[in-house]
């Protein structure tokens, strides 16, 4: 059974375009991962400032591995600071995990 993570990210208006610009430098870092299944970056319309980052997965156990792998060495590593710039800090001012099982899906008719 299908898994869905989302990440929500508290970003404030004036970091949304670097976290977006973030999400786009690391565009299909994830989709070769074993047990990925989809991607989608939400931005948020009108009322929040919490963009949420969609992500489905084959099950509990390929996310984890994602986790403990390909995620953790893309955060640790970001991306170096230039000479006389000060060092790349978090676009998000706070994250919360949610945790979903896919009881029930469908798909548009081709």
């Amino acid at each position: 059974m299908s898994v869905v993570k989302i990440n929500v990210l508290t970003v404030p208006a004036e970091q949304r375009e670097v976290l977006e610009k973030r999400f786009a430098a690391r565009a299909g870092a994830v989709e070769n991962s074993d047990g990925f299944e989809y991607f989608e970056l939400l931005r948020p319309v009108e009322g929040t400032d919490q963009y949420l980052v969609y992500t489905r997965w084959r099950d509990e156990e390929s996310f984890q591995a994602w986790l403990a792998g390909p995620m953790q060495a893309a955060h640790r590593q970001g991306r170096p600071a230039a000479e006389g710039e000060a060092p790349q800090r978090p676009a998000a001012s706070g994250s919360t995990l949610w945790s979903f099982d896919v009881v029930q899906s469908a798909a548009p008719k081709v």
